[in-house]
């Protein structure tokens, strides 16, 4: 088979290109370098074994037009994107440019020039909204959903906020209604927090990666004050471990008369829900050290939680994480501290 990843020397491309690479299928990457990190992770995919790299920006149709064309790809993994919501609110331009309007070449390349292809896009949590009117109760550590043991289900009704909520919202119902319209086998994941080996995290996105590298310099005495958080701490997201993103996405190409046209909310589910104060608690008792950090104010449309209901990811393509939250942060420390 030929795959080709949009975005493919990010966090999720890198993996899911080494997972290709790994099963002797035919790559073709196509990126543009914009995101720090992305050139580390080409340098390191190449260690990997033999891909097609295509440099290219999404936002330029004839650049993904011209991979499409060239790859002819049975699957597509579009994770191409602007990934931070505080980005979005800065530069709200570029966010839309590259969320709403690349989706929309990428779509437009398939239809025109490879129908048949399968295309898995990489959607957010963000968007449901704020989820605000939903009921929650207060712990020490953290806040809970009243009324969704499991999670957040798909039926939850969308409402986009901010930039990248509505930028990442109309390209995943491009996604979609592209099955519905044109045919094209589409497959949309919703995903909650997302880390694992390959991320390159800061402040404005991949907030566990971040805050291990915090916890790591605070073990050595380093900016022992220098960090912060937004709001109470209280905060909560389902984690998920990179490699249990890949099983999720072969999975489900694997099963794609099932779901096709489908959207499922991904995440590591209640089990794997940690809030901010929770993991700093892990983290301290892993490094045998203490975290000092100063509070801000919470950031804008946040979620006081989300934890993804995976019931039917689980029911379609028979997927569920197998990396529990400590051995997953173990894993990232590690990989944190060696690179």
């Amino acid at each position: 088979m030929k795959y080709l990843v949009t975005g493919g020397c990010g966090f999720l491309g890198s993996n899911l290109a080494s997972e290709i690479l790994k099963r002797g299928e035919d790559l073709f990457i196509f990126d543009n370098f914009f995101r720090p990190g992305t050139e580390k992770n080409f340098e390191w995919l190449k260690t990997k074994g033999k891909f097609v790299f295509l440099r290219g920006d999404i936002r330029n149709f004839y650049d993904i037009e011209t991979a499409v064309k060239l790859s002819k790809p049975d699957v597509i993994f579009h994770v191409a994107g602007q990934v931070a919501m505080t980005t979005s609110l800065e530069h709200p331009r570029i966010d839309f440019e590259t969320n709403s309007l690349g989706t929309f070449n990428l779509l437009e390349s398939v239809k025109n020039h490879s129908l048949d292809s399968i295309v898995v896009y990489s959607s957010t949590n963000k968007v449901y909204g704020d989820l605000e009117n939903l009921n929650y109760n207060e712990s020490d550590s953290r806040y809970s959903l009243v009324d969704y043991p499991n999670g957040i289900p798909e039926s939850i009704p969308l409402d986009f906020r901010t930039p990248y909520g509505c930028s990442k919202g109309s390209a995943d119902q491009y996604i979609k209604d592209a099955f519905r319209c044109f045919g094209i086998k589409t497959i949309v994941f919703r995903h909650s927090s997302i880390y694992g080996s390959r991320q390159f995290s800061s402040s404005e996105q991949g907030w566990i990666g971040w805050f291990v590298k915090k916890a790591l310099e605070s073990k050595k005495n380093i900016n022992q004050e220098s960090f912060s958080i937004s709001g109470t701490g209280k905060q909560v997201r389902d984690v998920l471990y990179s490699e249990d993103l890949i099983s999720c996405y072969f999975n489900a190409i694997q099963n794609i008369k099932k779901t096709q046209g489908e959207v499922y909310n991904i995440g590591g589910g209640p089990d794997n829900s940690l809030s901010l104060l929770e993991l700093f608690e892990i983290l301290e008792n892993f490094l045998n050290t203490k975290l000092y950090y100063s509070k801000l104010s919470p950031r804008t449309s946040d979620q006081k939680v989300f934890i993804a209901d995976i019931s039917k990811a689980k029911k379609h393509f028979n997927w569920s994480p197998k990396v529990n939250k400590l051995n997953g942060l173990k894993n990232m420390i590690e990989w944190i501290k060696n690179t």
